[in-house]
């Protein structure tokens, strides 16, 4: 499911969760709802092509991903993985959610 809520700047923010609940993508803040609803319907298109993904190791040696837009803008980043493997199926989790998951508002 994707979880609309506002942050502590008052921007407002999505996450994909996963059935076991864990986060498995987020995105930055947005100044209007739409925006943020707008970002969501691009998780669902863009999340189709693999293309889309891009995969870097972090300073700290674990490994995440960005999901980009056409435009090659970052719409939404992972959590941290212990292997670039394991970002990878992070990855096919999301192409597997986003398209069917129902939108929820904290």
């Amino acid at each position: 499911m994707f979880e609309v809520y506002t942050d502590k700047a008052g921007e407002f923010r999505f996450r994909l969760k996963a059935s076991n609940g864990q986060t498995i993508l987020a995105s930055e803040g947005y100044k209007q709802k739409t925006n943020c609803m707008n970002g969501i319907e691009s998780v669902r298109r863009n999340s189709q092509d693999e293309n889309k993904f891009e995969f870097k190791e972090s300073t700290n040696g674990k490994w995440y991903f960005n999901l980009k837009a056409t435009n090659g803008q970052i719409i939404g980043t992972s959590e941290m993985y212990e292997s670039k493997v394991n970002a990878q199926n992070g990855a096919s989790s999301v192409k597997k959610h986003a398209e069917e998951a129902i939108v929820t508002e904290e």
